[in-house]
């Protein structure tokens, strides 16, 4: 059960957060049968416990009116007179002491300006507020707090008023077509005014030019015949073509073939020796 009162509450204040402006810490005014009821069933210190339902800080208010009411109401409500006392005070244009709750409908006004969150235990009263767009109602049973979930007047007023926002008044329709109509004009003067200029420049630059078409088409390099080039023999691709060998080369190319025939044909002789030479050499 804590956990849907608790979405439920979150519900209501992203409604109120986001479509009727309210900002944290949140503001509280509180009539006489809601302090009242706070200090009979001992929900206290009652800043800690709207801060609970509320997830933020919370300023508690109430009216001159309302002190007053507490104070008619005799010694039973001493101790919520006491309390009363103690929270800030919101001001309301009464001279005379009004009735709490028509005090606070005039403290609310007819769009709740300044984003009160009315506590009461007056039925009657909240009621009424259901109808005020952009009010948030909190009342008591017993020992716990409830935040009154967003009645189908709010909800209708917002989506109304954000239709009307999203299209253009008669007065905002007058004023873009004045513009547009302005700029258009100042377009069309500018643009009349360069082209007088240009034709101005024009005409002072124009000079009489006689007719004749060969010098015409002389001093712009025209030909009166085409004229066709003719195809000459290329030569060789060079990149394709060996490289041409000096004499130098040649000739340091020969002489060190010639060397190494010689030092071939050097390795190759041998030396003879005769068996009888060698065999009286070895009698003897």
């Amino acid at each position: 059960m804590k956990v849907n009162k608790l979405k439920r509450h979150r519900k209501s204040l992203t409604f109120y957060s986001s479509c009727c402006g309210f900002r944290k810490p949140f503001k509280v005014l509180c009539d006489g049968n809601f302090v009242h009821h706070l200090i009979q069933n001992k929900i206290t210190p009652a800043d800690n416990s709207l801060a609970n339902i509320l997830n933020s800080d919370v300023k508690l208010f109430t009216t001159r009116c309302v002190l007053e009411e507490l104070k008619r109401l005799g010694r039973s409500f001493a101790e919520s007179l006491e309390a009363a006392r103690q929270l800030k005070i919101a001001r309301c244009e009464h001279e005379k002491c009004e009735h709490a709750a028509k005090c606070i409908m005039d403290v609310v006004g007819e769009n709740n300006s300044q984003h009160f969150f009315v506590g009461s235990q007056d039925t009657e009263l909240r009621r009424k507020l259901q109808q005020v767009p952009g009010v948030p109602l909190i009342y008591g049973l017993r020992n716990a707090l409830f935040l009154e979930p967003v009645s189908a007047f709010q909800r209708e007023f917002v989506k109304t008023s954000e239709e009307a926002r999203s299209h253009i008044t008669d007065r905002e329709y007058k004023m873009l077509t004045n513009r547009l109509q302005s700029t258009s004009n100042d377009e069309e003067a500018a643009n009349s005014a360069d082209e007088e200029k240009d034709l101005g420049d024009q005409t002072k630059d124009v000079k009489p030019v006689k007719k004749n078409r060969s010098s015409a088409r002389n001093q712009m390099g025209v030909k009166d015949r085409p004229q066709f080039k003719r195809k000459k023999a290329k030569g060789p691709n060079p990149l394709s073509c060996k490289k041409k060998k000096n004499g130098n080369e040649n000739h340091k190319a020969g002489s060190l073939k010639e060397k190494t025939e010689g030092d071939k044909k050097r390795s190759r002789k041998r030396k003879r020796t005769r068996k009888g030479q060698q065999n009286a050499a070895v009698t003897d």
